[in-house]
């Protein structure tokens, strides 16, 4: 298929739809709104199932649903909305089950803005529910980047049965951009004995429940973190910029780091030494993209929140004092000219 014009949240539901995806459930919020809109003009044209929800908990309940009966399905909303989306994430990530979830990041905290923000960092890739847990977190940085990692994301999440987010923010949502429909990667994925399909013949019960015994439920706490560590070993991506020779390297995603390309781009044309590490999955955080950088003199973090991402670069680079910040919040977008003076601070001028 040949490149075509596309708006971020429409190359969502294109890609969902070339994944498999046949099972919706959203409530409207700015500024995702067309993923819903598209989804419900789309889906029924294939046998697929759209519901508009009385709220995002319902949605995210009903997702719960469909995940459990077997289904490729996903929700999509914007920050406040992935907000009360939490407490149904975490039943899912706790049943372990396969789940697509899409959130295209606004201003905030609160009602915030309809601008775009970075700020749910925390609270997808932390993961803003009770408990133990973890979803896999995909950054896309560009609309084919968004168009492959929602494909990705419905692999991903029946190969590890666990929720998948796509975490982007309203400008990718709202941006246009050429971009192709490839098939996805195809994984070997487990068969669902699982899944909740009604009883059979002589079948044993199929049971996705609550478990309530401490000692039970700390044996699947030790089970599911048994998962993760082989999900931090296998799917680290990130992807390295100019650095080759650096002696100073940017970390941003997302938005963020299209505005430090571009900065990139002009300090070195001044001479100056400076690549860029741009994570494309949050969670696993890509620690691997640091190693062997002992002669990186600092890393500088942009992002468009307050410093949410802040400590895992720390961590990642094991030298907390090695790692300037350097943010916009609420909505609001650094232009290249205050990136590269903020580059020049911490580099001291000198080439």
């Amino acid at each position: 298929m040949a490149k075509v014009l596309l708006k971020g949240n429409e190359a969502v539901v294109k890609a969902a739809i070339a994944a498999g995806c046949r099972y919706f459930f959203g409530y409207p919020i700015t500024p995702q709104n067309e993923i819903p809109e598209y989804f419900s003009k789309e889906l029924p044209k294939i046998g697929g199932t759209f519901v508009q929800a009385e709220s995002e908990l319902a949605a995210i309940n009903m997702l719960y649903g469909a995940a459990a009966a077997g289904a490729r399905a996903m929700t999509s909303s914007s920050s406040p909305g992935i907000a009360l989306k939490q407490e149904g994430i975490g039943y899912i990530s706790k049943a372990e089950l396969p789940a697509v979830i899409c959130n295209m990041m606004r201003g905030g905290p609160g009602l915030g803005s309809i601008q775009p923000s970075q700020s749910d960092y925390n609270m997808c890739v932390k993961c803003g529910s009770n408990g133990d847990y973890r979803n896999i977190v995909l950054a896309p940085g560009n609309i084919q980047e968004l168009v492959d990692m929602v494909m990705e994301a419905f692999e991903l999440a029946d190969y590890y049965s666990n929720p998948v987010v796509v975490l982007a923010d309203g400008l990718i949502g709202q941006m246009m951009e050429p971009a192709e429909i490839k098939e996805a990667p195809k994984r070997d994925l487990p068969p669902k004995t699982w899944a909740l399909t009604g009883k059979k013949g002589g079948e044993a019960h199929r049971i996705i429940n609550l478990n309530l015994d401490a000692a039970e439920l700390e044996a699947i706490n030790f089970k599911l973190f048994e998962k993760y560590a082989v999900i931090e070993e296998n799917e680290q991506k990130y992807e390295e910029y100019k650095m080759e020779d650096a002696e100073y390297a940017f970390v941003a995603y997302g938005t963020a780091s299209r505005v430090v390309r571009g900065a990139v781009n002009e300090l070195r044309a001044e001479g100056f030494k400076v690549g860029m590490i741009r994570p494309k999955t949050l969670w696993p955080f890509p620690e691997k993209a640091f190693e062997g950088k002992e002669h990186i003199k600092k890393y500088m973090d942009v992002e468009l929140s307050m410093g949410q991402m802040v400590d895992d670069v720390k961590l990642a680079c094991n030298d907390k004092h090695k790692v300037e910040f350097y943010g916009r919040a609420g909505g609001m977008l650094p232009g290249v000219g205050e990136i590269v003076d903020f580059a020049k601070k911490v580099m001291g001028g000198v080439k």
